[in-house]
């Protein structure tokens, strides 16, 4: 924002929240390349905790959408672009194994003691000043994921 006001340069600032999809790095330590990479492997999925920690995920599509609104918004001030539906942890996982198709069961491990209870974003910003909001359900999100990835990719065993 400073470098907007004494250069006059044209920027935009944004917020990302936990995006997902294609191009993914199996080994990143996110629940969905992790949940992934254990259900393509027919391994269980850990869940840390009892799993009713939310989360939200908004799919790669959905944000680079956003981003180009605001990039051609002419807007200075911060914009968070995310997805703000909200999934347990364990719906999470039962929405991956489902998408994939696998036998996977779900385990538990004890809860990082630094592990935040709910993550979601406020995208209020993005839908008055953009007309921006995503679009892409969490089920169809990971289908794609997974149909464009490719199972080596998404269990790491390529770039």
């Amino acid at each position: 924002m400073a470098y907007h006001r004494q250069q006059g340069v044209d920027t935009s600032i944004v917020r990302i929240f936990n995006t997902y999809g294609s191009r993914m790095r199996a080994h990143d330590g996110r629940a969905i390349p992790t949940f992934l990479r254990q259900a393509l492997q027919n391994q269980p999925l850990t869940v840390f905790g009892d799993g009713s920690q939310t989360r939200s995920f908004c799919f790669v599509d959905d944000l680079v959408r956003g981003l180009i609104l605001l990039a051609e918004s002419g807007e200075h001030l911060p914009v968070n672009i995310g997805n703000p539906d909200e999934y347990t942890l364990l719906q999470l996982a039962n929405a991956v194994i489902e998408a994939s198709g696998a036998e996977s069961s779900v385990t538990f491990e004890p809860l990082p003691t630094d592990d935040p209870q709910v993550r979601q974003p406020n995208i209020d910003r993005a839908k008055e000043l953009l007309g921006w909001e995503p679009t892409v359900p969490l089920s169809e999100g990971l289908r794609k994921t997974i149909d464009q990835s490719g199972r080596d990719r998404l269990i790491g065993k390529t770039g």
